[in-house]
């Protein structure tokens, strides 16, 4: 739990009893390979922060293929926000692409610290905008790259996730097939 508590204190102050209060309401969780923290089709009513392990976020397109949207890693907060706060269904899964140790809450605990602790609404908010730029990004040089220097440049922002993530969720990442991406990476070793 010390990862939660050096990650929320990064976005602003709180005392040992606020401290306290959030651990209380935390859960831990295994969320093995493969299984689903929220799932499309259904309304997101947990917040999880990864100690350990690899998360995506994908979808399915019009053609039905699965689409990875991004990739979370250790020490980073996982929520689909627009369900979880809007009620609504979700359009994507947030799969687990290694096993993984999570800290978790409800959406009634998350709420009542919301409502509790003075100053988390402002730490959540600092923390979902970090969140939003770095998704920008991370998004955004994909568009205009070629794919060997999006393959290079994932490598330098995810250098923890590279070799730990199927070949066919980095190619979906990227954009671009599995037999491409394997020549792009015999190219450039």
């Amino acid at each position: 739990m010390k990862e939660l508590v050096a990650y929320i204190l990064k976005f602003g102050s709180l005392n040992q009893q606020q401290i306290d209060l959030i651990l209380s309401k935390a859960q831990e969780r295994e969320i093995k390979k493969e299984n689903y923290f929220s799932e499309a089709g259904k309304v997101s009513v947990e917040v999880g922060f990864i100690i350990d392990g690899v998360m995506r976020v994908c979808y399915y397109n019009n053609k039905g293929e699965e689409i990875t949207k991004y990739f979370i890693d250790e020490n980073n907060l996982v929520v689909d926000l627009e369900s979880f706060e809007n009620s609504i269904c979700s359009s994507a899964y947030v799969e687990a692409v290694t096993d993984c140790k999570m800290i978790v809450f409800s959406k009634k605990d998350w709420e009542e610290l919301l409502n509790t602790i003075i100053g988390w609404d402002k730490i959540v908010h600092k923390i979902i905008n970090k969140a939003l730029i770095d998704k920008v990004s991370r998004r955004s040089p994909l568009v205009s790259e070629d794919a060997t220097t999006r393959y290079l440049s994932f490598m330098e922002m995810f250098p923890n996730v590279i070799n730990r993530v199927p070949l066919s969720y980095l190619a979906s990442y990227l954009g671009i097939t599995q037999s491409s991406l394997s020549r792009i990476r015999k190219n450039i070793r």
